[in-house]
């Protein structure tokens, strides 16, 4: 007898897509024989990590064989004198995504709902329906808005607050648009949340931004106790591999996210590269300065090519092709992504967050921002052949 499995699970697991990562570098060249490959689909950090991390994980690591530390004390010290908050405030993940995850199964189920904006980050739908919460999706503000274009309508989120919103999830940058919200606005719509509603901002590419009006939500958390800020080390602070993130809320929403998070679920290596990454602000400040370069060389790079893109402040760029593809005839990215994999560069296609004519590249380094664009420019350059 044949047992069909999905029908199993749960009803929300039954509807779910799996979240798709950038294509890994050895697939590609297992599947087209290509070799230095340069990938720019995950937002990674070109530079790499700090070399204290380097430097702390070829020392010998504490023994594999016991438990990492399931409390995270010393990165939690760490950070909390570095961020100026209470060690009981934070709660770590394995990324980010992990404590997204927490928040979810400790907020959310069914008869309750969430809210986040139409092109916000994929894991939030996941997260929402897996926990057989409903998803109400806010439309993001037009694509012709020249200020803010594909960016979150906080005035069309706030409207659709009911009874029944537990969450709402905003992410400042967000992902993949590059968008984000100033201050004053951001300060005004959490106001105007009900107590009882948890807002979540997810600020994975905090660290980058330069923008003097651009939030430090860390501030907030005395005024709005119903705030969390999730953070991670897997951009700026190049951890992505190891995997640590972290809430930083009021104590008692912390104490509801440990009784759901899973013991032990940072790892030792993770922890203490975490813990050496804090020390080196220097290390932070160059990936800032060459991520700043390199959003000004993607930013010309278009305008001279005449191809329309998102005003970005993270560590990346996503660039609409529409014009492009309308004069050669297609009806989606597809056909350039797959030519810059011929190519050896790997780009990040954003068909399932509806854009199916838009690309997002990495922000990479001087040369690498180079390779890419000299590899669109062939591309490009064929299309129109």
């Amino acid at each position: 007898m044949t047992i069909d499995f999905l029908k199993l699970a749960v009803a929300g697991v039954q509807g779910l897509q799996p979240y798709l990562p950038g294509k890994p570098i050895e697939e590609l060249e297992r599947e087209l024989g290509v070799t230095n490959t340069l990938k720019l689909a995950s937002n990674e950090n070109p530079v790499g990590p700090s070399p204290k991390v380097v430097e702390v994980l070829q020392n010998p690591l504490p023994p594999l064989d016991l438990y990492p530390d399931g409390g995270g004390y010393i990165l939690k010290d760490k950070l909390s004198q570095k961020l100026g908050i209470s060690p009981a405030q934070i709660t770590l993940g394995n990324g980010s995504n992990d404590v997204l995850d927490m928040i979810a199964r400790a907020f959310l189920c069914e008869g309750r709902e969430a809210i986040y904006s139409e092109y916000a980050f994929a894991v939030y739908p996941i997260s929402v329906q897996a926990v057989g919460a409903t998803a109400i999706v806010s439309k993001a503000i037009p694509s012709d808005d020249d200020d803010n274009p594909y960016g979150h309508d906080l005035n069309a989120m706030q409207a659709l607050i009911t009874g029944k919103t537990r969450v709402i999830f905003i992410a400042n940058p967000n992902n993949p648009t590059g968008t984000w919200l100033k201050a004053n606005e951001l300060d005004v719509f959490i106001s105007n949340v009900p107590n009882d509603v948890i807002v979540v901002v997810d600020e994975a590419y905090f660290e980058y931004v330069i923008e003097p009006d651009y939030p430090d939500t860390l501030q907030w958390l005395s005024k709005y106790s119903n705030l969390i800020a999730t953070r991670t080390f897997s951009k700026i602070y190049a951890l992505a591999g190891l995997r640590v993130g972290y809430a930083v809320c009021n104590e008692e929403i912390a104490d509801c996210l440990n009784r759901v998070r899973q013991p032990f679920n940072v790892n030792t290596p993770a922890l203490l590269a975490a813990t050496a990454a804090l020390d080196d602000e220097e290390h932070v400040k160059n990936c800032v300065e060459i991520n700043t370069k390199g959003i000004k060389f993607w930013r010309a790079a278009c305008q001279y090519r005449g191809l329309e893109y998102i005003p970005t402040v993270g560590n990346f760029i996503t660039i609409d092709f529409t014009e492009v593809l309308e004069e050669a005839g297609q009806d989606n990215a597809m056909p350039i992504y797959d030519a810059l994999l011929r190519e050896a560069v790997i780009v990040r296609p954003l068909s399932n967050y509806n854009m199916p004519n838009h690309l997002r590249i990495t922000v990479s380094t001087v040369e690498d921002n180079q390779r890419c664009l000299d590899a669109l420019d062939k591309v490009l350059d064929a299309l129109d052949a």
